[in-house]
């Protein structure tokens, strides 16, 4: 029989940090085998969440500790928090972080179908970056670059692509959990209309959005594929007038041609050949 302190046990401990969630294939490599993973659940020693999935959880699960786990010790592909969650868990949006419901992530590929069943209040939402940003911004592992849950310590994002994501600690462990920086979560969002966003909600975000970056901003809309996703950056931006504004070089940013309706029964806007809603200055 196993005991609780038996050097194998010990060494769970030391391989799988506290709050952290990894799945069977994770175990499986470093020598915990199934009938092992199971024992350990059925004596408390591991929480399993969901069928497959384990972990040294104490108390609720929370949505950042399985996309942390995903971002450092499980070395998932790129997978960051963006678009309007990015900005609620920046105070950029007038909704606060605690009431979120849906967590939007970003990065080539989705996550593993085990975190939708997971016993959560949120929704995850994947989005493909890669449709979005012609040279994918986070294309070089940033998240299982973020933290070394080993040493226990984090590593520069800054240096990364432009410092086009950033990361903030959470919980009691200060754990980085890496989003979208506003520049970068500000596209995302704006991606999103008119089907999941609203341009009044849109609106009232670049409202708030006065101390953007203007050389990252830059960098961004240059590579952003979306002509869409421009137009509206522009078409907002200009009915907010924020200093940053100056300093960008629209002769760099192709808008394309051509009209594009995005409200129906709306009115057009001749400066970005766009349709917006006709009541979008309603309750100004």
């Amino acid at each position: 029989m196993v005991e609780q302190n038996t050097p194998r046990l010990n060494r769970l401990e030391q391989d799988l940090p506290e709050g952290l969630l990894v799945d069977g294939a994770w175990l499986e490599k470093r020598g915990y085998a199934s009938n092992l993973r199971t024992y350990y659940a059925k004596n408390g020693w591991l929480s399993q969440p969901t069928r497959g999935v384990y972990g040294r959880i104490r108390g609720p699960l929370k949505w950042q500790q399985v996309i942390i786990s995903l971002q450092t010790i499980l070395e998932y592909s790129p997978l960051i928090v963006g678009g309007r969650t990015a900005l609620e868990l920046q105070g950029l949006t007038h909704y606060l972080s605690q009431d979120i419901r849906e967590v939007h992530l970003y990065g080539p590929k989705a996550p593993p179908t085990w975190v939708h069943k997971l016993p959560l209040d949120q929704r995850f939402v994947y989005h493909n970056d890669r449709r979005l940003f012609h040279n994918n911004p986070v294309h070089y592992g940033i998240s299982s670059l973020a933290w070394d849950v080993k040493s226990n310590r984090g590593r520069d994002l800054t240096r990364l692509q432009g410092g086009d994501v950033t990361s903030m600690a959470w919980g009691q462990w200060d754990w980085p959990l890496t989003l979208s920086t506003p520049e970068r979560a500000v596209l995302e969002l704006l991606d999103e209309l008119p089907s999941r966003e609203s341009f009044h909600h849109a609106d009232k975000i670049m409202e708030g959005l006065s101390t953007l970056s203007p050389r990252r901003m830059q960098k961004l809309l240059a590579d952003c594929a979306s002509v869409k996703v421009k137009r509206l950056f522009f078409f907002f931006a200009d009915r907010q007038g924020h200093a940053w504004l100056k300093r960008l070089d629209r002769s760099a940013i192709d808008l394309g041609s051509g009209k594009r309706m995005l409200a129906k029964g709306g009115r057009y806007d001749p400066v970005y050949q766009i349709t917006v809603p006709g009541d979008l200055d309603a309750n100004q």
